[in-house]
Order: structure tokens, then sequence, then C-alpha cells
């Protein structure tokens, strides 16, 4: 893909600058239900209806996920949303016993993964300059950056799924080696952590945990 020059450039740039002052003219900020549902009031949920997400859907939370900002765009996070009764056995090998049956009776889980080729794809994702060069021969560089930004678009993914009308429960209680294993065997994909996604059940709920106040570890410098 030719990256834009000259005054292609320079109307796309234009067009980003007016669009965005023009969302922020509409919605200068969130009000405080729509702050409450995807944060403030959200829960992680251990239960979950016998309700299925439509796949509609699933591909509506992608697309707002993408949309997240990564470091020079490198988007390497991949989701693979596990729904099927072969998927789940296969990933319930991985799971302290615990977590089985919050995974199992879930509509679905999602492995939130990183492509550690995720670089090569840089003159698609961030085409003002070739950067490839930052990354190639460099193995550290590449998986820190490949897990400190799927698991922001893992952040965003759960966001994402609140505001649509999802519940979520994220879940670390897993071995990372078994799932690259059983999933990802012979490819440059790494898990970070799993999601549950559907529609919870709420009974199952305890109050919510206490957090530090803001002067505990807020500071001014």
């Amino acid at each position: 893909m030719a990256a834009p020059e000259g005054q292609s450039l320079e109307q796309l740039r234009q067009q980003a600058q007016s669009d965005y002052r023009d969302l922020r003219a509409r919605k200068p900020q969130l009000d405080s239900d729509s702050i409450d549902v995807i944060i403030r009031g959200a829960r992680s949920h251990y239960a979950w209806l016998d309700k299925p997400v439509p796949k509609k859907l699933l591909e509506e939370l992608y697309e707002i996920t993408a949309s997240g900002a990564t470091s020079m765009n490198t988007c390497p996070a991949r989701f693979i949303f596990v729904t099927s009764d072969e998927g789940k056995q296969r990933l319930a090998k991985s799971l302290k016993e615990k977590n089985v049956e919050k995974m199992v009776s879930a509509p679905v889980t999602a492995i939130i993964a990183y492509d550690l080729d995720f670089w090569e794809h840089l003159p698609y994702l961030f085409p003002h300059e070739d950067r490839r060069g930052f990354f190639k021969g460099k193995a550290a560089y590449i998986e820190d950056t490949a897990y400190r930004n799927s698991t922001l678009q893992g952040a965003y993914f759960m966001i994402a799924a609140r505001a649509l009308g999802l519940d979520v429960g994220a879940m670390s209680g897993f071995s990372n080696e078994i799932v690259d294993q059983e999933f990802f065997a012979d490819t440059n994909l790494k898990s970070n952590f799993l999601c549950n996604l559907g529609y919870a059940d709420e009974t199952a709920l305890f109050q919510k945990l206490p957090r530090f106040a803001f002067d505990e570890v807020c500071s001014y410098l």
C-alpha cells in the first residue's frame, strides 16, 4: 500500500483534525451513567447467562478495539474467540481448576494474544516512514513492544465490550505455555491473557472491592 504524499497527505491531515474537532463539539465528555457502565460501576464477572453472543457483535467489538492507540500503530494483539465445545475443552487444559467453570459457562472466551511478527506489517500500519529497522533482529524489543501494546489493546477490548452491552471477566489463572502449545504451535503468536464474554448472572457478584484514594497513589512533580 503506497503511503500518501504531498497534497494528498496534507488533505488527510486536515480532514483528521476537522473530524476530531467535530467529534469533541458533538460530545465533549461522557455522561456519568456511561462512565459507570464502562469503568466506574463495571464489574468482573464469574457466572453467565445461557445467552449467545452474535458474531456480528464480536466483529463490531473488534472494530472498536482496533481504533485504540498503540505505539507506532503496531497493533500486535490477536483475538481468538473460543466458542465451541472442542475449543473450550482444549482451553480448559491450561486453566487452574477453579477457573474452568467460569470459562466453560461463558458464551465466549477470548484469547488475547500478540504477534511477534507485528513489525513486518509496519509499511501498511505506519506508512509515513519505514520503521521496520527499529525492530529487525531485536528480539527483546519486539517482545516488550508486543506484550505492552497487546495488553493495552486488551484493555480497550474490555471497555468496548462493556460499551456494547456485554459483560467481561478477565482471567490470568492459566498457563500461557499450555495455551501457546495448544493454539499457537509453529506460529509467532503468544498468549497474553484470557477474557470471558457474555451476559452476566449478577447473582454471583459480591461487594465491589476497595481502591486506593488519589493521595495514596498519585503525586505531582
